[in-house]
C-alpha cells in the first residue's frame, strides 16, 4: 500500500488543530481546580483557554487550514472544547461554589448548560458583519465577572436569566475581534476587561473597590454594545477601526 507523504502546508495546518486541541488540557486543569475549589487557579487555566481560542482561528485562516486539510473539521473541535470551557466548567464553579445559595445556584446551572446546548446547534449563530446573533454562551466572563463584583445571589441569578433568555433573542452580541465597526474601541475595551481580570486574579479575587467597578462597566459596554450597534446601523461606519 502506497503512503502519502504528508506536506509542509498539511503538517503546519494540523499543528493549530493541536494548538485548538490544548483547550481541552486546559480545561482538564481547570475541572480540576474547580473540583477543588481552588477557584483563582480555575479561572488562570479558563484564561488561558480564552487566550488559545482567540489566536487559533486567525492563525487557521492565515494558513487556509480548511482547504489544506479538508476532512478534519477545525470548528467541530472548536465548539467541543468552547462548550466545556465557555459553558460546562463555569455551570459547575456557580453550582460547586454555592455562590447564589444552593437552590439558585443549581438552577443557574442547569439553565446555563441546557441554553447553551441549543445555543451550539445553530448554525446561523453569525450575521454577515460577524455579530453573534443572541448572547454567545460566553459563561466563563460572565461568571467570572459575578465572582468578581460580587452583585449578591439575586442579582447574579438576574444575570444568569437575562443572558440565557437573550441566547434565542434577534439581538446582536459583539464578537470584539472580528466586528470592523468600531473595532479600535471595542478591542480597547475588551483588553481593558482582560487587563483588570489579571488584576483581580492576582488579588484572588478579592479586587480593589476600582478593580471591580472597571470590570463591571468592561462587562457591561460588551454585553450591550453589539445591540446598540444592531440599533444603530451606520455607527462606526467610515472610520478606520
Amino acid at each position: 500500500m502506497k503512503t502519502r507523504k504528508v506536506t509542509a502546508p498539511q503538517a503546519k495546518a494540523f499543528s493549530v488543530h493541536l494548538l485548538t486541541a490544548s483547550g481541552s488540557f486546559l480545561a482538564f486543569l481547570s475541572l480540576v481546580a474547580a473540583s477543588e475549589e481552588r477557584w483563582v487557579a480555575m479561572f488562570w487555566w479558563l484564561g488561558f483557554a480564552l487566550f488559545v481560542d482567540g489566536i487559533d482561528g486567525p492563525i487557521a485562516r492565515k494558513l487556509d487550514v480548511k482547504q489544506v486539510l479538508p476532512t478534519w473539521s477545525g470548528d467541530m473541535l472548536d465548539n467541543i472544547i468552547d462548550y466545556v470551557t465557555y459553558v460546562l466548567i463555569p455551570a459547575f464553579a456557580l453550582y460547586q461554589s454555592g455562590f447564589m445559595g444552593e437552590g439558585l445556584s443549581f438552577l443557574s446551572a442547569a439553565i446555563i448548560v441546557v441554553t447553551s446546548a441549543i445555543y451550539y446547534a445553530d448554525t446561523g449563530m453569525k450575521t454577515r458583519e460577524n455579530f453573534f446573533k443572541g448572547f454567545p454562551v460566553v459563561w466563563n466572563m460572565v461568571v467570572f465577572t459575578l465572582f468578581v463584583v460580587e452583585p449578591g445571589e439575586y442579582v447574579a441569578f438576574a444575570v444568569v436569566l437575562i443572558s440565557a433568555v437573550t441566547t434565542f433573542l434577534p439581538v446582536f452580541f459583539l464578537h470584539p475581534v472580528r466586528v470592523q465597526r468600531l473595532r479600535a474601541l471595542n478591542l480597547s475595551v475588551f483588553f481593558a476587561w482582560c487587563g483588570l481580570g489579571i488584576i483581580g486574579l492576582v488579588q484572588n479575587l478579592d479586587a480593589d473597590p476600582l478593580v471591580r467597578i472597571g470590570i463591571a462597566a468592561t462587562g457591561v459596554y460588551l454585553f450591550v454594545i453589539g445591540g446598540i450597534m444592531q440599533t444603530w446601523p451606520n455607527l462606526g461606519k467610515g472610520r478606520k477601526g
